[in-house]
């Protein structure tokens, strides 16, 4: 049986069918108010020669969005980061531990509002007071700048 032109016509082509169907998805299935912005600013790292840490373990109320208080451990290799965060007001302490322990450079970036730095002291205890809330990452600088290993944990929504 042949289909006639107007048969044919009646019928939507692809690029019709697929813009139909791209609609319903983002009606269905809308991406997440600032993903694209958590994902740039956890790729956006001036040395992309960097080694990812690894969620290690959580307390029961803590996670990767709405992280108030609690301990986050990360793990990479031979390098454990542990953090203890603290609400204060509008903002955060973070209080870390290296092991194992050094004096190693410590930064905390937060999405929006830049980066703060310190250095571990020689037991790998470092704080960080008035940490503002957004999505947040730790890179830890292993021997300093000039051994090129630096160590990135995956985000948290602070």
């Amino acid at each position: 049986m042949n289909e006639t032109s107007q048969e044919r016509s009646a019928f939507p082509d692809d690029e019709t069918l697929l813009a139909d169907l791209d609609r319903l998805i983002d009606s269905v299935d809308p991406v997440p108010d600032g993903l694209i912005e958590r994902v740039q600013f956890a790729i956006a790292l001036e040395n992309l020669d960097v080694e990812v840490a690894r969620w290690e373990r959580a307390d029961a109320l803590t996670g990767v969005r709405g992280t108030d208080e609690g301990t986050i451990t990360f793990t990479v290799s031979d390098l454990t980061v542990m953090i203890n965060l603290t609400r204060v007001g509008m903002h955060h302490r973070i209080d870390g531990w290296l092991v194992p322990a050094g004096e190693f450079g410590v930064e905390v970036r937060v999405s929006e509002h830049g980066s703060s730095c310190t250095v571990a002291d020689e037991g790998g205890r470092f704080v960080l007071d008035h940490v503002p809330r957004g999505t947040t990452q730790i890179v830890v600088t292993v021997g300093g700048s000039a051994s090129g290993r630096t160590v990135v944990t995956p985000t948290v929504i602070l």
